[in-house]
């Protein structure tokens, strides 16, 4: 990406998006996976998830655009929320033993989806469209914790755990319409 073209907001908001998302990779992995993938898919999704409270964050000092507030707000609140589930649910959670081979199959397709995810993360188009960049980005983001989700429930898992990646499903889903709904209002 050529800095040079970007307003000097733009460079702010790229620069901060840039730290948060190495923060996340870092983050989620350095995560020792265990015999449990309940406790490891909440161990990597708290990171991911904190990752996009600090983006919708970010987003919101440069916005203007109500619709676009309204989906930073939501996703702050219901990832807040998820986080605050997920810890709760954590120390049964660790519990939920796996066999090996559960463990390798669940590992390998997560790291996969992870790689694909950052991938697509750190090639967004960027461009001097604040909001704009900010969908780019945050689609492949919510896409990664559909798919992780979607990976942890072909295992036996927590039964805590079940109904919270039911609703980060739905609710990932639903921001990921929402967003390419605006990016095609905004001729992004």
């Amino acid at each position: 990406m050529d800095m040079c073209r970007l307003s000097n907001n733009t460079r702010d908001y790229v620069k901060k998006y840039e730290c948060i998302l190495n923060e996340m990779i870092e983050n989620m992995t350095s995560v020792e996976l265990t015999d449990s993938i309940s406790g490891s898919f909440i161990m990597q999704m708290i990171p991911h998830h904190c990752a996009a409270i600090e983006m919708s964050k970010n987003l919101l000092c440069y916005t203007t655009n109500i619709p676009l507030q309204n989906i930073a707000l939501n996703i702050i609140s219901s990832q807040e929320k998820s986080i605050q589930n997920m810890t709760k649910a954590l120390p049964r959670c660790e519990s939920c033993i796996n066999c090996s081979r559960d463990i390798n199959c669940y590992a390998d397709e997560n790291q996969c989806i992870i790689n694909e995810m950052f991938c697509e993360m750190k090639s967004a188009c960027t461009d001097n469209s604040i909001d704009c960049n900010f969908m780019r980005e945050m689609i492949p983001h919510h896409r990664g914790a559909v798919r992780m989700s979607e990976n942890a429930l072909r295992f036996c898992l927590c039964p805590e755990l079940v109904p919270l990646l039911d609703e980060i499903i739905v609710s990932q889903k639903e921001g990921i319409r929402k967003m390419q709904c605006l990016l095609k209002r905004l001729g992004c």
